[in-house]
């Protein structure tokens, strides 16, 4: 009477350890593209909660939400992807596209798109 043994062969550890790679490569890649986001999100945060924001200008909000991005190493958020609404509701609106090289010719594409109400708390 022969006995079944239970396990992995090597091919198949190898598909697993490939998909598993495959997998952590992409979580490497897609990661510091969130990683900014999430700074982008919390300067926003930070300065929707600033003192006198309300009575602030275009301008002047502008650069204190440009030193927080500095402050926080965000470089895919560009000038032209900041939007100063003081009418009415003051917001902060930013929206921008960040394209990196996944494998080979293969990119990927991720839009961020996000508003915040300025003076609350």
């Amino acid at each position: 009477m022969r006995k079944n043994e239970d396990g992995i062969t090597l091919i198949g550890f190898l598909v697993v350890l490939s998909i598993l790679g495959f997998f952590a490569y992409m979580g490497m890649r897609l990661f510091p593209v969130y990683s900014e986001w999430y700074s982008v999100v919390s300067a926003m945060k930070g300065l929707a909660k600033e003192e006198g924001v309300t009575n602030m200008g275009a301008d002047r909000v502008r650069d204190l939400f440009n030193r927080r991005l500095d402050m926080s190493y965000v470089s895919s958020v560009q000038p032209n992807n900041v939007r100063i609404i003081t009418q009415g509701n003051p917001q902060i609106r930013v929206r921008y596209e960040v394209r990196r090289p996944f494998i080979g010719n293969l990119d990927f594409v991720a839009t961020f798109d996000r508003t915040e109400q300025l003076g609350r708390r």
